[in-house]
């Protein structure tokens, strides 16, 4: 065996003394894939050996390569073993010289320097000898929950195939699980389409989501993933962290939870390897791409050059060609390699057999890798020879491959239980074969896990049947044989399956007591004895059955949900009492159902707390069970639990049966009865009751319990139906009797039930008992509602009813309907009552009663569901304008038939007065047309009989429809014939639009039968459906010339019609998405609009072009015999399949629009193809492109513009210039890329979104422009954001074209367009005191009125005082808004930027007259009158918006400020209402400085566009006039406006501070109770409002009691995360520095996981320079919040360090992110702007800035794109210092850079 030490040769060589410790990292593979790990890469702690004597190993090893060329081996096996032999003694001769030299190994635990040989006895040596063991070779170790470190390569079996994720097997007892998103990016895209497939379900048609359909929906792990199939896995986690729910819901902690997150993708799976170590024999994971005629292309994950090619007969594992799906991950070993390197030759062929020898045979795949290039191509799956070092160590295997790589196989996977010794099956020197299991990442040198288990090696099952079928997990083994015991580990035992042993962990061997150690020859669990256990699982990759022996395990009832049969009885505890109805019960460990609040009695319990208590044992029974969800429902209902009835678990139950089920749903037709396992059944309100229920709900209520016996099942459909009718009162003698009881016929009854509108009659003398009927309170008498309600009150149960009339009944319901109309009697008795259509001919008067009134008329109900309609103008006179004719509902009436439909069976009648004597049928005679033929056209026919199929005869044309012509064979004989049936060609047809024109009425034409027709159905039927009714059928007729001259013309049947035939079909009907034609009287076909003709012009107006009765060609496209279906197409390029293949760009199509959507129209090209037209494509000129120009089903030419295959999607456009002619002007050219963007060019665009940074427009399908917000216009715009909307067309020009970065710049200014600069208007620097101005009355105040200047954007205002030399009592009378005035200029105000004016008469004689009064702040709102009160003499422009943080903000009035000023700033909208010296929204200081770290990386990109804040208006007390005062000014005016507008916030606060004003603090805070109370709940914000006010109030006026209490209640009705920010502001605004410390301690306890709050305290302690308790801060930060959340807090802290901290602290925390994030280019961005704002000035300073940027580009993490921006970056700030000299620099280095670039890719 060679030791470790030897292997480590070089690292010893190149160790140093202890005083200087070796920092030269170790020598780089020649493999740019295989480098050191971290251990490795770290200085050497081990000293080196005195005076070590040279070691033949040693010096072979520095003479040849690790990796010669061709991945050969440098010795031959012989000499291997001679240096083998020689290194071992020199290891030996080492060990013995070294003694003097402490060295220190691996981890720094010491050696002992005194050398002794130590004995070695049974129970492991002494502990110097352990240490040794381990210091000398690699440890031998399974696979954990801790060894599994993210990056760990596994081999795995797939043990479960679930619906989203796949359970793998691992060694050592252990499961992970891929989920659905891990497997490959093929899959990933299909799951990510489907997912916004559901999402988008609303905004696409029908016809789209058909064509998606087949992309998403298969999706389906079952038919990617074989159960036993091996994978490799990469680990992604083996912990995570999950919520813990308190008893509310309520998030209340996290735990960490075991579980091992694997994923198979190839990119993932196959790291480490590199296209130069693929060689045969070598393992590599795939996933399919493209499945093409003679195999599958693979995806290697590797580069897009290299590619796998898996041949079909390859496959192996049992799956074949036609069910690989794209996406699936195979396991396959490499056979070859392309000439040209690019394609890999693979084998999934992995099974091998095992021969009669002991030697391993198989398919292709059955290579052992014994030579590679590098050690990385040993990677889990692989077959390697290896040869032993040692056997026994850790009850392991030791061994190396190829000499160089560690390898161990553990206890389990190297058979260590089986009864022969270790030793004696593996001898140490040699070579083994075994199958790599385990890649070791954090080994400190590369170390490899290996099996030489049998079915491991060969790549099958564990067990030829599957190992569960034969002992199910749960079974209990009653006499298990222990076969081998490991120590510390467990028992190995024999449960009597060959070759599959049974494994029990020592923690499972007991419950009652701890098992620490186990002996194999001592003690209860010796070899050979015997003990029961239970099965709880098998491990197929260890190949063991998972046991135990532990009592409670082998009592308890249950051991998984699985085991709980649905239907079982079950006994529990209460484990829990929910809060919103029902109980959690305890079925057994780990093991728990929940029983719904419908399910805890049969009778619903108001207080199901006092009946259920926790610890209470129940008996219950399983309602259903979800095992892959851990659900369990049961019900605890006595109807249920106790029923001996059978249970319904499927569809699959037999009609007849009799359960109990639970009504869930009560409808106004039935109610839905649940069974078990969720199946569901209807119960029809007729089957509810044998007495007539009117309204279900009056009778049953749901969750109530019913016995029910099922009528009809339909398994396929899963629909049934029930009856609460019990089916023994009815049997067959029933049956016969209802069969044999015919409409009209009379009998008799007795009463058995009387309901409020109806009488139940038990029927006597119908032939059985049992027989009852229902006889409606309308149905009693003749006359009116009263007569009918008079005569029901009569009626008592038990009383017989002599004549009754049956006028209908419903077998199926076993409903009879019965009349005592004397009018239905008489007329049954005489046999005139109409029960059947064959007994009405016109001219017959009949008795019938009113079935309901509508518009049109009355209609009229006779016996047998016959049903006659009598218009209105068919009424008497006097009844028509009556309200519903002046009939009501069972009115007895008496008609004549006037009008017959026999086609229909409809008729007409009239209920005027008429003669009895004429009603002709009081005679008693049936009023039937006899079945001779009168006056044949043929002169030869005498009966109906006469006309059999081919008969030839003559018919006479009576009328000539649109796709028919009905003709007359007798008088008494109709006939029609179809369109289909006159033609044999298509040139016989004269005029295609209208092919029956040239017939005419009255003329007669040969015809020969060819069926029968059937008017109700509209269908053709044979001579052999004629029924044998009195009734003259209607014969379906032939005229064409062949089949008059060639006799009986054969029938054309579906199945004869063949893909591609050519047929003459005729239009039936126009739908909306196609056209029906017919090739035959009784076949049908289907044209969709797209295949109705090549010429788009024609589908525009489908009437137009192909009315109903037009002659098509068609060709057929599919048929579908089995349904009935037939697809046809007219086009003449009918033959061209137009699918996602066929499509290419440019080609134009027709296309039909399926949905019209706000931006875009989608529209169908074929049935499987959708594409979409986007607003850009719609039109050549911009301003014509609307999609309200588009409906749907229209039909439009479009162009494809783009085709993505693997994604399904097509892009289209609608232009005239793609779809008409190229040579059409276009307006607004087309942009595919930003490449067809020029700088300084017009371009126009639909604005895409409008945000606070400006306009984003879209120029074309992928090209958007940027709008700054000061590019919107010349002027300052108020309210620019109302003036754009999106999908608004603006005109532009280009000003900024970036094509590296993608990015474009645009300005919408008139002079920008034009190219004109606006004339400079004037500011308010150039106007001077005393100046005479012309100007504008901009607006009347009562306080004085407020003057524009003209040509400039200054206005101010002119007070009161000022504006005449008397005193002025109403401003409108002297001034309105628009009038042209002269002012003089009294006060400019530069700091405060206000101006004040004078109108006086006598400042325009008086040039010297000054006021210091009048003065207006020019950013103040012209509205604010609310503010003016100088009686209080409070001082707006004191207060301090803390949203700012600091800064003044303006007035949140109503109207926003319309006093433009030169370089007037933006109106802000987040100022709140200011009054009494403080902020009355107490917004979150902190929010800015948030904002301000956030954009420091943006800050020079955005510093065009950030404005000023407003200053509030301050309006100072007038000491020379009298100020009239703003309204509202008294209580009245406040309670009027609170009155209008309740729910407004900030007049309730405008109000607080009139009462604070006037010192009346109690109303104030009785107004501010009043609002809280007023305001709705929903108006949470407006809420909020208040109770900070009230917060501020009380922190300004109260004291700490009632401070602390607000602030109690405020946290109780708001969000309290919010309130304690508002309150810790108000705190800091008021300089409670101490309380705000406090409650900030207690916001870190409370909020622990929001970053916000700490940085939020952080920045109050560094503003108040605590910046030790600050830097404490981030430590307890980082501990508290997830490690996803460290990087941000960071970069805040250090930035709140570089703004109010220490910089130099700033830079170590920007440093150490850094190095510990190096690929984060965010994170230089923020570093390089807080040294450039906050890092200090002077030279020393911008050095530092400049060394910043020179790293970060040298970065060889920073991508091309990334330095890019860098160089911009630097470049500007070298121009804002001013620095020539710099600039040239950085261009130099520009270009440097992107030479280097160029030259390494070249290379």
């Amino acid at each position: 065996m060679v030791p470790e030490k030897k292997r480590k040769r070089n690292q010893e060589q190149s160790s140093t003394p202890k005083s200087k410790p070796a920092s030269k990292p170790a020598p780089e593979s020649s493999n740019k894939r295989f480098k050191p790990s971290s251990a490795d890469s770290k200085p050497s702690t081990k000293l080196a050996p005195a005076a070590p004597a040279p070691s033949t190993l040693k010096a072979s090893r520095d003479e040849e390569t690790s990796f010669p060329r061709g991945g050969a081996s440098a010795l031959t096996p012989l000499e291997y073993k001679e240096v083998a032999n020689e290194a071992l003694k020199d290891a030996l001769f080492e060990a013995g010289g070294s003694a003097s030299a402490s060295a220190m190994i691996g981890g720094g635990e010491s050696v002992q320097k005194k050398k002794k040989p130590r004995r070695n006895d049974k129970k492991g040596g002494k502990k110097g000898e352990t240490k040794e063991k381990k210091e000398k070779g690699p440890k031998v170790e399974g696979l954990s929950y801790k060894r599994l470190v993210a990056g760990t390569l596994v081999l795995g079996c797939v043990e479960k195939i679930n619906s989203l994720d796949i359970a793998l097997s691992l060694s050592n007892n252990l499961t992970g699980f891929v989920p659905i998103t891990q497997i490959s990016d093929k899959v990933t895209k299909r799951v990510e389409a489907m997912v916004e497939d559901s999402e988008e379900e609303d905004e696409k048609s029908d016809a789209e989501d058909d064509a998606e359909k087949p992309e998403t929906d298969d999706v389906k792990l079952e038919g990617m993933f074989k159960v036993g199939q091996y994978l490799r896995a990469y680990v992604l986690h083996s912990t995570e962290e999950v919520e813990v729910k308190g008893p509310k819901g309520e998030k209340s902690a996290s735990k960490t939870r075991k579980r091992i997150a694997l994923s198979v993708d190839p990119k993932l799976a196959n790291t480490g390897l590199t296209t130069t170590d693929l060689a045969v024999g070598c393992t590599v994971q795939a996933s399919v791409v493209s499945v093409e005629d003679h195999g599958l292309v693979m995806d290697l994950g590797f580069d897009a050059d290299l590619k796998g090619f898996l041949s079909s007969k390859e496959l192996g594992g049992g799956f074949s060609k036609d069910n690989v799906k794209e996406g699936q991950v195979l396991l396959c070993t490499v056979t070859g390699l392309s000439s040209n390197g690019k394609i890999v030759k693979l084998s999934a062929d992995l099974e091998q057999k095992f021969s009669k020898k002991g030697k391993l045979a198989g398919g292709k795949a059955s290579w052992w890798l014994n030579q590679a290039p590098s050690i990385d191509a040993f990677l889990p799956g692989t077959g390697v020879e290896v040869l032993v070092t040692n056997v026994g160590r850790q009850g392991g295997v030791v061994g190396t491959i190829m000499g160089m790589l560690d390898a161990v196989g553990d206890f389990f996977h190297v058979a260590g239980w089986d009864q022969k010794a270790l030793e004696d099956k593996i001898k140490t020197g040699n070579k083994i074969k075994a199958r790599i299991t385990t890649l070791f990442p954090n080994s400190e040198s590369k170390k490899v896990g290996f099996s030489i288990l049998p079915h491991i090696l060969s790549f099958t099952p564990a067990s030829e049947t599957d190992p569960l079928t034969a002992l199910p997990i749960a079974t209990i083994i009653d006499q298990a044989k222990i076969v081998g015991v490991e120590p510390t580990v467990g028992l190995f035992v024999d449960i009597g399956i060959p070759g599959v042993p049974g494994f029990v962990h020592i923690s499972r061997i007991s419950s009652e007591e701890k098992v620490v150690n186990l002996d194999k020859s001592i003690g209860p669990y010796k070899i050979g004895t015997i003990h029961p256990a239970r099965v709880l699982g098998f491990n197929p990759m260890d190949g063991l059955f998972m046991l135990s022996m532990e009592k409670r395990i082998l009592e308890q009832p249950y051991l998984r949900i699985d085991d709980i049969k649905i239907g079982d009885m079950i006994k529990g505890k209460i484990e829990k009492v929910l809060e919103r109805g029902g109980v959690v019960i305890n079925v057994a460990d780990g093991i728990s159902g929940v029983v719904e609040e419908a399910h805890l009695s049969d009778i619903k319990l108001k207080n199901p707390e006092k009946k259920f208590r926790e610890g209470m044992e129940v008996r219950a029974r399983v309602l259903a069970s979800n095992p892959q969800r851990w659900k369990l429902r049961l019900t605890l209902k006595k109807t249920l639990v106790n029923s001996d009835l059978p249970i319904i678990t499927s569809y699959n139950v037999e009609p007849g049966t009799q359960s109990v089920g639970t009504l869930v749903s009560i409808l106004p037709h039935g109610a839905v009865v649940k069974f078990y396992a969720g199946v569901s059944a209807f119960l029809p309100v007729s089957e509810m009751s044998e007495a007539y229920i009117h309204n279900p709900a009056e009778h049953f209520r749901a969750g109530q319990s019913v016995t029910v016996h099922v009528l009809t099942v339909d398994a396929e459909e899963k629909k049934m139906r029930v009856s609460c009718k019990d089916p023994s009162t009815f049997g067959d003698a029933q049956k016969n009797a209802l069969a044999n009881l015919k409409p009209g016929q009379i009998v008799s009854g007795k009463i058995s039930e009387k309901s409020h509108d109806d009488i139940i009659v038990e029927l006597e003398d119908v032939g059985a008992t049992g027989l009852k009927g229902v006889v409606l309170i309308g149905q009693l008498t003749d006359g009116s509602r009263e007569k009918n309600l008079n005569t029901f009150r009569k009626f008592r149960a038990g009383q017989t009813l002599s004549e009754l009339v049956v006028i209908d009944k419903s077998d199926a319901r076993r409903m009879i309907h019965l009349s005592m109309k004397p009018s239905l009697v008489g007329a049954a008795k005489d046999k005139s009552l109409v029960h059947s259509f064959e007994q009405i001919h016109e001219g017959a008067v009949v008795k019938g009663y009113v079935k309901n009134t509508s518009d049109t008329g009355v209609y009229v109900s006779f016996a047998g569901g016959i049903v006659g309609l009598a218009l209105k103008n068919a009424l008497p006179v006097d009844k028509q304008p009556l309200p519903g004719f002046g009939y009501f509902k069972h009115q007895s009436v008496t008609g004549r038939v006037f009008a017959m439909n026999h086609e229909e069976c409809k008729f007409l009648l009239s209920l005027k007065p008429v003669e009895e004597s004429k009603s002709g049928a009081s005679d008693g005679k049936s009023n039937v047309e006899a079945r001779a033929a009168v006056n044949p056209i043929d002169g030869e026919s005498k009966t109906v009989d006469d006309y059999q199929p081919g008969k030839l005869t003559k018919a006479k044309i009576i009328s000539v429809q649109d796709t028919q012509i009905n003709v007359q064979l007798a008088d008494n004989i109709q006939g029609r014939v179809d369109v289909s049936q006159l033609f044999d060609s298509w040139t016989d047809i004269k005029d295609k639009k209208a092919p029956l024109t040239g017939f005419k009425k009255g003329a007669v034409m040969d015809v020969r039968v060819i069926g029968l027709h059937d008017a109700r159905n509209h269908r053709f039927l044979a001579i052999s459906h004629r029924t044998s009714s009195n009734k003259t059928p209607i014969f379906e007729l032939t005229a064409k010339p062949s089949a008059i001259s060639s006799g009986t013309p054969e029938t054309l049947t579906l199945d004869k019609v063949v893909i591609g035939s050519s047929w003459l079909a005729f239009v039936n009907n126009i739908s909306d998405e196609c056209i029906w034609v017919n090739i035959s009287p009784d076949i049908r076909g289907r044209i969709r609009l797209l295949d109705i003709s090549d010429d788009v012009a024609q589908l525009k107006n489908i009437e137009k072009h192909f009315p109903i009765g037009s002659a098509l060609k068609c060709t057929v496209v599919n048929v579908d015999a089995a349904h009935g279906k037939l697809d046809l197409s007219a086009k003449r390029t009918s033959g061209q399949k137009l699918d996602f293949d066929a499509l290419s760009k440019g080609m134009v199509v027709p296309g039909r629009v399926t949905k019209v959507l706000d931006r875009q129209i989608l529209v169908q090209l074929s049935d499987n193809v959708v594409g979409v037209v986007n607003l850009i494509d719609m039109a050549d000129d911009f301003t014509q492109a609307k999609v309200s120009n588009f409906e749907k089903n229209d039909i439009v030419r479009v162009c494809i513009l783009d085709v993505d295959k693997p994604n399904k999607r097509v892009s289209l456009s609608a232009r005239p210039s793609r779809v008409l002619n190229s040579d059409l002007p276009v307006k607004d050219a087309e942009v595919h890329s930003i490449r067809d963007v020029k700088d300084r060019e017009l371009r126009r665009g639909f604005v895409k979104n409008v945000s606070d940074k400006g306009l984003f427009v879209t120029l074309g399908p992928n090209v958007t422009a940027w709008v700054k917000v000061s590019d919107l216009a010349d002027t300052f715009l108020k309210d620019w954001k109302t003036k754009f909307q999106v999908d608004q067309v603006v005109e532009g020009r280009i000003v900024a074209v970036d094509y590296p970065l993608g990015h474009i710049q645009m300005s919408l200014r008139p002079s920008a367009i034009s190219g004109k600069i606006p004339e400079r208007q004037s500011g308010l620097g150039d106007f001077s005191k005393g100046q005479i101005v012309t100007g504008k009355i901009k607006k009347v105040a009562e306080y004085g009125v407020f003057v524009a200047i003209d040509g400039s954007n200054v206005s101010g205002l002119c007070h009161v005082s000022q504006i005449a030399d008397r005193k002025v009592e109403d401003i409108s009378k002297l001034y309105a808004e628009g009038d042209p005035v002269k002012a003089k200029i009294l006060k400019i105000d530069m700091e405060k930027r206000r101006i004040s004016f004078g109108l006086k008469a006598s400042y325009f004689n008086d040039p010297e007259i000054d006021s210091e009064d009048g003065g207006m702040d020019l950013d103040q709102d012209e509205d604010e009158e609310g503010d003016s009160d100088s009686e209080s003499g409070v001082d707006l422009s004191l207060v301090r918006d803390i949203e700012s943080g600091g800064e003044d903000d303006e007035a949140d009035d109503d109207d926003a400020s319309d006093i433009s000023m030169e370089d007037a700033p933006a109106a802000t909208t987040d100022g709140g209402l200011s009054a009494g010296g403080f902020d009355w929204t107490a917004s979150n200081i902190f929010e800015k400085r948030e904002r301000d770290v956030e954009s420091d990386s943006d800050e020079e990109e955005e510093k065009g566009k950030r404005k000023k804040k407003k200053r509030r208006s301050e309006i100072k007390q007038d000491l020379t006039g009298d100020m009239v005062s703003r309204e509202p000014q008294s209580v009245t005016d406040f309670e009027r406006l609170v009155l209008g507008d309740p729910n407004d916030s900030k007049l309730w606060i405008q109000y607080m501070a009139f009462q604070l004003q006037l010192g009346e603090l109690e109303k104030a805070r009785e107004i501010a109770e009043r609002a809280l109370k007023t305001i709705v709940q929903k108006e949470d914000s407006e809420r909020r409002n208040v109770w900070v006010a009230l917060l501020n109030m009380e922190s300004a006026y109260g004291d700490d009691e009632t401070l602390d209490g607000t602030f109690k209640r405020a946290v109780q009705y708001n969000d309290a995360q919010d309130i304690h920010e508002r309150m810790a502001s108000i705190y800091i605004q008021s300089g409670k520095s101490e309380k705000a410390d406090e409650l900030f301690k207690v916001m870190v306890k409370k909020f622990n996981q929001v970053p916000k709050i700490w940085v939020n305290y952080a920045d109050f302690l560094l503003s108040g320079s605590n910046r030790v308790a600050a830097r404490e801060l981030l430590k307890r930060a980082l501990q508290a919040l997830s490690r996803d959340q460290h990087r941000d807090l960071i970069i805040r802290f250090a930035s709140l360090e570089f703004r109010t901290g220490d910089p130099e602290r700033g830079r170590t925390l920007f440093e150490n992110l850094i190095g510990a994030y190096n690929k984060r280019m965010d994170i230089w961005n923020v570093f390089l702007d807080m040294e450039i704002k906050h890092g200090g000035e002077g030279k020393e300073q911008a050095d530092g800035v400049r060394a910043l940027f020179k790293r970060v580009v040298a970065d060889e993490k920073c991508s091309p794109k990334q330095a890019a921006a860098m160089f911009k970056k630097w470049k500007e700030f070298e121009e804002k210092m001013g620095n020539e000299k710099g600039v040239n620099e950085v261009m130099v280095r520009a270009k440097a850079y992107v030479t280097a670039k160029k030259g390494g890719a070249e290379a």
